[in-house]
């Protein structure tokens, strides 16, 4: 069994353990954490790594919010910004048309919760590669986990060991290479080719 938080269009670091797991068991009862990959990712636009973030309703309550009940604000249209800034920065990519169509629906579809928008990008990708990964989601919070955690993976501030070898990325001539960006900087420079750099 192999532990992971559920992410927003997740840190390649991410996938590349996914895609080597067997039994994927996706954690719904941690507590949320501020700044952290649930709500958030990082592309390459043309200034650099730019930062893409889902608001999320904070409630003014003395307990841990749970993640699975962590609500998505809708109050604006933070998925019109979402989807514009990777058109701007990918769509002279080699695949970025090949998925748009596919991944236009995240854009448009009203989320309540944080976690059923990170599911749908994780849909989105394991269909892209098609993986046809098998998951499970927990019941409760898994304390002790005895099988493998990477549930350290959707905290940010966590610098992985070399994710993947370095591949071409759309503005790396002027800034270089910038390493564990979200998965579609991968897919979108790769194509089906992502499988093997993972």
């Amino acid at each position: 069994m192999s532990l992971f938080i559920p992410t927003y269009f997740s840190p390649i670091s991410q996938y590349s353990a996914i895609i080597k797991s067997d039994d994927i068991v996706f954690e719904m009862d941690d507590n949320f954490q501020k700044q952290s990959y649930r709500n958030r990712c990082y592309i390459y636009n043309s200034s650099g790594k730019q930062l893409l973030t889902i608001p999320v309703k904070h409630q003014n309550t003395e307990n841990r919010k749970k993640t699975k009940d962590t609500l998505v604000e809708n109050n604006f249209d933070w998925q019109d910004q979402h989807f514009k800034s990777l058109k701007i920065a990918y769509r002279t990519s080699p695949f970025f048309e090949f998925f748009e169509d596919d991944l236009a629906p995240i854009f448009e579809k009203k989320y309540k919760y944080l976690q059923d928008l990170n599911i749908d990008t994780f849909l989105f990708i394991d269909d892209a590669l098609q993986l046809e990964s098998k998951f499970t989601k927990t019941i409760e919070y898994e304390v002790e986990n005895n099988d493998i955690d990477f549930r350290i993976l959707a905290d940010r501030k966590h610098k992985p060991n070399k994710v993947v070898d370095r591949y071409i990325q759309m503005f790396d001539d002027k800034h270089g290479f910038i390493p564990n960006l979200s998965i579609l900087d991968l897919l979108f420079m790769e194509g089906p080719n992502t499988i093997s750099f993972l």
